[in-house]
């Protein structure tokens, strides 16, 4: 087990580039103490279907991180728990840490007889409250702890009874509580990563009224054949196959209302989910993508082009007005097609709105002196130049430019703890 001094990285959040940071300076002989507030790391990474453009599964690469992380010694991970305090100055911090109960201490097997055992359900968050799961749950198939968690509610009803009676490895505690930690750190890495834009926000666009207009994150796990639908592209109103699927670019992004800036991921994110459709239904599986403009740079074009030349991919240059719903709740989409200027008024199965970033602490105190800009984003502060943002907690970033960011930031702490060490030498 790590022993947080001066000279230990804190990494804050555990998404990828809280696991790049914390594994690039664990791997230099750092000492590492690790902090996510979900019960599982990978973030937002481990909740996608595929990545663009190579259309690889995101397993791949989180198995290998998983795997170092595993073997190192140097890292001591806290899953369930948030940062609340940070006090002291760069090469000097005392941060205070609260762990929620996971209720199954670290005998779990992974068995799931107590998810077998009960009947309670709450809304499965790693799948965007899309379905339900049960109150004694594995998160998804990669989580990391590989270890059930029980949800709260569970306490005082027959249901825990239950799980601690299927327990055969006696993994069930009902009687932790939560607890408050303290550790020593010479540096700290913030990765708290990033959110979706608030949908209900864009108002002419219904969504949370017209259930058949969903977005981006969520037809991500409607694609995994591990979500809600068993990979099925299902309409959530009545269950029918959605083989017409309209996707809405910069879906409260670019725009002064909502988020001022272009989150860079969510023009590649519906190109890629284009094949989605394509691979469900066949030449049957139809998509049409409303946008402003295609930002796909550098080696991106090439997978653009690819997916502007299949015949069943069609574009419509044009910032959807409204969207209305008719009889048989199709989304009807309304707007002014600016090649031609011609006006639409045209029906789809499903309506994907491709909502932008915004970062995870926007709107959060931050318990440290950390700046951010216009729209959230952790900025470098040379006063307090002990605090590295990294990842989607200081930009829009697609998976390889956030992996990239964090490597720089650990960069920067392992700098500041070597000076410590030197200084106390």
């Amino acid at each position: 087990m790590t022993v947080a001094t001066n000279q230990t990285i804190l990494v804050v959040g555990g998404g990828i580039s809280g696991m790049t940071a914390a594994l690039e300076a664990a791997e230099t002989g750092k000492q590492v103490v690790l902090v996510e507030k979900n019960p599982w790391l990978g973030g937002r990474t481990a909740q996608l279907y595929r990545y663009f453009p190579k259309m690889c599964h995101p397993t791949c690469g989180l198995e290998i991180n998983l795997r170092r992380l595993k073997a190192n010694p140097r890292i001591q991970v806290y899953t369930l728990a948030e940062v609340t305090g940070i006090n002291g100055v760069k090469g000097d911090y005392t941060v205070t840490v609260k762990q929620t109960p996971r209720y199954v201490n670290e005998k779990c097997t992974a068995c799931g007889d107590c998810a077998k055992a009960v009947d309670g359900e709450i809304d499965d968050a790693f799948n965007y409250n899309l379905g339900k799961t049960k109150v004694a749950y594995l998160p998804h198939v990669m989580s990391y702890p590989q270890r059930y968690v029980l949800d709260p509610s569970i306490k005082g009803t027959p249901d825990a009874d239950k799980a601690k009676a299927a327990c055969k490895v006696g993994a069930i505690d009902l009687d932790m509580q939560e607890e408050l930690l303290n550790f020593k750190a010479g540096a700290i890495v913030w990765a708290t990563g990033w959110q979706p834009y608030d949908a209900k926000k864009i108002t002419p666009y219904r969504y949370g009224e017209f259930a058949n207009v969903i977005t981006n994150v969520e037809f991500e796990r409607l694609a995994d054949p591990k979500g809600p639908t068993g990979g099925k592209i299902l309409r959530p109103s009545d269950g029918k196959e959605a083989r017409n699927v309209a996707f809405i670019q910069c879906a409260g992004s670019r725009d002064e209302n909502h988020l001022r800036h272009c989150s860079r991921f969510c023009c590649m994110g519906s190109l890629k989910q284009t094949h989605y459709v394509q691979e469900a239904y066949g030449d049957a599986g139809k998509s049409t993508i409303y946008y402003i403009d295609i930002r796909a740079i550098d080696r991106f074009e090439d997978f653009y082009q690819k997916v502007k030349a299949n015949p069943n991919v069609g574009f419509i240059k044009s910032k959807v007005a409204r969207i209305t719903q008719d009889k048989d709740q199709n989304p009807v989409l309304w707007g002014v097609n600016t090649e031609g200027y011609k006006r639409y008024s045209t029906p789809h199965d499903l309506v994907v709105l491709a909502v932008g970033m915004e970062p995870s602490v926007k709107g959060v105190e931050i318990p440290a002196e950390v700046m951010s800009d216009s729209s959230g984003f952790v900025m470098a502060d040379p006063a307090n130049a002990g605090i590295f943002g990294a990842g989607c907690a200081t930009n829009a970033l697609d998976v390889n430019r956030a992996v990239q960011s964090a490597t720089a930031a650990a960069l920067r702490a392992i700098q500041v703890v070597n000076k410590v060490a030197r200084a106390e030498a």
